[in-house]
């Protein structure tokens, strides 16, 4: 898989993702087989604790990696609607001059602020370079769920 490809059209690195790196599949399938083959007692157990409902509940997680908004039609991202990103002009938000004001990144520019970081070192140091400086946080262990702001 392309580092490009990582990056979604929003400017956000999905390979800092938990759910797109399949690294919350991994935990919750082990996590699962730890329950159903350690605590299957917790079935009779306690009547406020619903085993067979946790355990559903892990197995949705088992099956629920992100595909990343390159290969998805989510309804509800406004950079979906982008002219730009519908007609390929651009690759993705954070190489486009309208960011700051753009009425279709006012998720990312709330939830992921650092994203005005990242415009500055694309500007200094190029867009392969900031994939790369990308890739190389995602694997020292970065996460969006720990960076982002909410």
């Amino acid at each position: 898989m392309s580092l490009n490809h990582k990056l979604a059209r929003c400017g956000v690195y999905c390979g800092q993702c938990r759910a797109f790196t399949a690294e919350m599949t991994d935990l919750a399938s082990k996590f699962k087989q730890w329950i159903v083959k350690d605590y299957s007692w917790l079935k009779k157990a306690e009547e406020s604790f619903d085993y067979d409902n946790f355990v559903k509940g892990l197995e949705w997680f088992t099956n629920s990696t992100c595909p990343g908004c390159r290969d998805s039609t989510e309804e509800w991202c406004e950079v979906k609607k982008c002219e730009k990103i519908n007609q390929n002009t651009i690759d993705n938000c954070l190489i486009c001059e309208d960011f700051i004001d753009c009425k279709h990144t006012n998720y990312q520019r709330n939830r992921y602020s650092y994203l005005f970081d990242h415009i500055e070192f694309i500007k200094k140091e190029g867009f392969e370079k900031f994939l790369e400086e990308e890739e190389r946080k995602a694997k020292e262990g970065v996460r969006l769920q720990e960076i982002r702001d909410y």
